[in-house]
């Protein structure tokens, strides 16, 4: 019997071990079984593959396939071979690959063709329990093969053997397999069924649970498992202060004895001085067991939380409910790491790779974890290339049990004997320009931020009157060079001190030869400049490269960082001892290290700098895509401050003049001064060089014009010039913790309340001052554009945040969860404000919106009628498109829908 299937990897080890084992055990079966990840079918090789296993199979098998493109792949080649199949079973999956089931008489045919009571009742409770809903859905099928064998008819026993296999699938061992086959051969396969074939029940197992390798069962009690754990003899030297790590696992992973990279993560963590309590859910709602174990007489009892799932809290690749995710980890109010296990690549690839983490697994097991307030996501397993079993990665395993434990001891190191390290950059270096960082006042927030320490009991000593004077006291010179001797040195390293605890040093060498270097260093020792206030370090971070091109290196594959910036690093970690990094502004340099460019290797320079510093950092909140740089390659736990508020960008001298131009022939157009005061506008618009924006200008010929025509001329300009006038910019620098003044608060909201907003049913105040006309705001821009003086003034006529800055920083620093939030424009996304909030960059289930889709329609139009009319009314074949990722977000999603719309 030969068996294609589409599965998880897990499921798809085992059931060969289980294939194996039969055709070994049985004279009689021979199975043979062919496995696809999903995602292998995008390979033209793969794809020709599955159609020829599928076309020679008995059955197929296929579960979880919700990725739509290749969903209608898999309808593609399984639909027309799907009569002479003796069994095509789908478990959970999208509708369309779901109406392929065929088990005898029972089929899903009409599924979602037809309206049912039954539908509708599991629509309503799919809709009202969220994530929840399936765990509902596993206790009906536990319970309906009990019903149904007491029907007589075939499709009962049919629809029984459908969920038993799905209970075989869901049970996942080995065993369960084993008979999963044995059912489907006997029943479906075999024209004679062997006589006295034991088939066994499906082995059930706990939905939820605990584990640990060495324990003799799952627990499904906490204080049972807590008291096995204190009894053990190999934990008696614990500290009973000891942090305890939580661990969120897979239940397909243990039941398939696929273990082996759960195992090594708690031996490392216990073998560091830690507590572990690893628990499992059976489905993709891992805030069930969270909720369950992870709290002792209702107070949480972790310190911290890693997941080894790769997946969202609450569903998986295919479907999220984030809200339930954040309002359980917001209860738990613990740091949260998902590490990520290797899926689409074999260890070699992964390390061999410049790429680092396959791109469809970055955006299933990195972005959309990011969304429930995930941080590091550091891999932590790979799989075997013979065997496909999963296996620890020995030096990523102690990254993630070292900064886990980093994170937890940050919740029980007392406030006063709390250090902390903040890393303020100078950008270019050769500049003065210590302490910059983008739309922030760098020094006034960080004279805001050590006050609030100060109140909350950190050990902060010796802070000046001013934010001008503490600036003075890390530079002594407020234009100070990088190299200059006024930069002030906070700690003289001797070379061999740098070289016992930089390990990664010699890597150094091919750039920079041997230490001391020329940077960051007296010709004998290595120099950290920065000043100490008590437990909190101001430091500059060394500049990349050399003065005059600081950059030249930043990008090069083969450069390293020089040993002055190594030895800052090291200085903040193994001798001052820091509990953690606060990088401080938008942006430093750590993050675009030379190494891959997502999932950190112990090669790549991010991680070899960072150790187990738990790195915090302030990040504007509309630059989403530089954030998530920084908080994959530098593991970052990013909180957003505000950029400064959005004011209008006026006009000036020559433009203001043209304004005024502009006011007089409204004024006195109807008069024998009207072309005259025309040819003065066309002549001041040439000067402002708007003669490129507004061609075909008259020279002095506006008597020659119509009327109409004079105050077409003028409408455009005045158009133009509206929108030089609208523009916003941002107006000064923010300071953390200081909202925005009423006036500068006033402005942001006019700004946020002038824009539509479908997604939410709101419209925005230009379009109901619109409506209140009996017009519609596509028709004014649309005679705005066309150089309409009336609806040119008319658009003219139409067209306060608190932040948590502080408090989410305080919240980090005490190892407690930061709440997510989305990065971007506030004035387009309202959801960014309030600031202070753990940034994350897309959300694949709100992009694009509708506004994105409708620009995007706008401009792609333009675009073509542009083009064709360019080229003497023939549209444009190609089309040239450079995406930028970062406008992509910031736009959400207008970028994705202008190609679409192309294509």
């Amino acid at each position: 019997m030969t068996l294609p299937s589409w599965t998880r990897r897990p499921r798809c080890r085992t059931a060969s071990r289980a294939a194996k084992k039969l055709n070994a055990e049985d004279p009689i079966l021979c199975f043979e079984l062919s496995g696809y990840l999903i995602e292998e079918l995008r390979d033209p090789s793969n794809f020709e593959n599955f159609k020829k296993d599928v076309n020679e199979a008995n059955i197929f098998l296929g579960s979880l396939i919700f990725i739509e493109d290749l969903a209608q792949k898999v309808v593609s080649v399984v639909e027309p071979a799907r009569d002479k199949l003796d069994a095509a079973i789908i478990f959970p999956s999208m509708p369309e690959v779901m109406k392929l089931n065929k088990l005898g008489s029972f089929t899903m045919e009409n599924l979602g063709q037809s309206k049912s009571a039954v539908g509708d009742f599991m629509k309503k409770k799919k809709e009202e329990q969220g994530a929840s809903f399936q765990d509902q859905m596993l206790k009906i099928v536990r319970t309906l093969p009990k019903i149904l064998k007491y029907l007589p008819n075939d499709k009962a026993a049919d629809a029984r053997n459908f969920i038993l296999s799905f209970q075989y699938w869901l049970g996942g061992s080995s065993d369960n397999l084993q008979n999963f086959l044995l059912l489907l051969s006997q029943e479906y396969v075999l024209d004679e069924p062997i006589p006295d074939m034991k088939i066994a029940e499906p082995v059930e197992y706990p939905d939820t649970g605990i584990w640990h390798p060495l324990a003799p069962k799952y627990y499904t009690s906490l204080q049972e498992y807590l008291d096995w754990n204190s009894r053990r003899p190999d934990l008696a030297h614990l500290d009973k202060n000891a942090p305890t790590i939580g661990l969120v696992l897979q239940r397909s992973h243990l039941v398939s004895g696929d273990e082996a990279h759960y195992v090594a993560m708690v031996q490392e963590l216990e073998s560091r001085g830690a507590k572990v309590l690893p628990i499992f859910a059976g489905g993709l709602d891992f805030s069930v067991p969270v909720n369950d174990y992870f709290y002792l007489r209702g107070t949480p009892c972790v310190d911290g939380v890693v997941s080894l799932t790769g997946f969202a809290l609450v569903g998986g690749p295919a479907r999220q409910d984030h809200p339930k995710a954040v309002q359980a980890l917001s209860k738990l109010n613990r740091p949260y790491m998902v590490a990520l296990p290797l899926v689409f690549q074999t260890t070699e690839e992964w390390r061999n790779s410049d790429l680092g983490l396959h791109p469809v697994q970055v955006a299933l097991q990195i972005a959309i974890p990011e969304l429930d307030g995930a941080i590091e996501p550091v891999i932590m397993s790979g799989r075997d290339s013979n065997t496909g079993k999963a296996h620890a990665i020995q030096d990523r395993t102690e990254t993630i049990a070292g900064r886990i434990i980093k994170w937890a001891k940050l919740r029980s190191t007392p406030k006063k004997e709390k250090k902390l390290a903040i890393s303020v950059f100078s950008f270019p270096p050769d500049k003065g320009n210590v302490g910059s960082a983008a739309y922030l006042d760098v020094f006034a927030s960080i004279f805001e931020l050590a006050k609030e320490m100060k109140k909350a009991g950190y050990t902060i000593e010796d802070v000046p009157q001013t934010p001008r004077e503490m600036l003075e006291m890390v530079v002594n010179d407020s234009e100070a060079k990088y190299a200059s001797p006024d930069l002030n040195v906070a700690y003289r390293m001797p070379l061999n001190e740098y070289e016992e605890f930089t390990p990664y040093s010699e890597r150094l060498h091919e750039s920079w030869g041997p230490p001391p270097g020329n940077l960051n260093t007296d010709g004998k020792n290595m120099l950290v400049y920065g000043k100490h206030f008590g437990n909190l370090f101001i430091g500059v971070q060394p500049t990349f490269g050399y003065e005059g091109d600081p950059m030249r290196l930043l990008f090069s594959k083969s450069a390293s960082p020089h040993h002055g910036f190594a030895a800052y690093y090291t200085y903040l970690e193994h001798i001052w001892k820091a509990d953690a990094v606060l990088h401080f502004g938008t942006h430093g340099s750590l993050e675009f290290m030379p190494g891959k460019q997502m999932g950190m290797a112990d090669t790549c320079y991010p991680d070899s700098l960072l150790g187990t510093l738990p790195n915090l950092y302030y990040y504007a909140a509309n630059n989403p895509s530089e954030a998530t740089i920084a908080k994959r390659r530098s593991y970052s736990a990013c909180v957003s401050y505000l950029t400064p508020p959005a004011e209008n960008a006026g006009l000036y001298k020559g433009l203001n003049e043209l304004r005024e131009l502009v006011g007089s022939y409204q004024t006195l157009k109807d008069t024998g001064r009207g072309p005259s005061i025309v040819d003065a506008i066309a002549d001041q618009a040439r000067i402002c060089n708007l003669d490129k924006d507004v061609p075909n200008l008259p020279d002095g010929d506006s008597a020659d014009l119509e009327p109409e025509e004079r105050d077409t001329v003028v409408g455009k300009i005045y158009a133009k010039l509206m929108e030089i006038e609208s523009r916003l910019l941002p107006c000064g620098l923010h300071v953390v913790g200081k909202p925005p003044s009423a006036e500068e608060a006033i402005a942001t909201l006019v700004n946020i309340a002038s824009l539509d907003r479908e997604d939410d049913g709101i419209k925005g105040l230009p379009t109901i001052i619109a409506e209140s006309l009996g017009r519609t705001m596509e028709d004014i821009f649309k005679d705005n554009d066309a150089g309409n003086l009336k609806d040119v003034e008319l658009n003219q006529e139409m067209c306060v945040c608190a932040d948590n800055e502080l408090g989410a920083m305080m919240k980090a620093l005490d190892g407690e969860y930061v709440l997510p939030g989305p990065g971007g424009d506030p004035i387009r996304n309202p959801d960014v404000l309030p600031t202070g909030k753990n940034i994350h960059a897309l959300d694949p289930q709100s992009n694009p919106t509708t506004a994105a889709v409708n620009f995007a329609k706008v401009v792609v139009d333009r675009l073509i009628a542009q083009q064709t009319k360019d080229n003497g009314g023939v549209p444009p074949e190609t089309i040239a498109v450079v995406l930028w990722g970062i406008d992509d977000i910031k736009t959400h999603g207008e970028s994705t829908v202008f190609l679409s719309r192309l294509y």
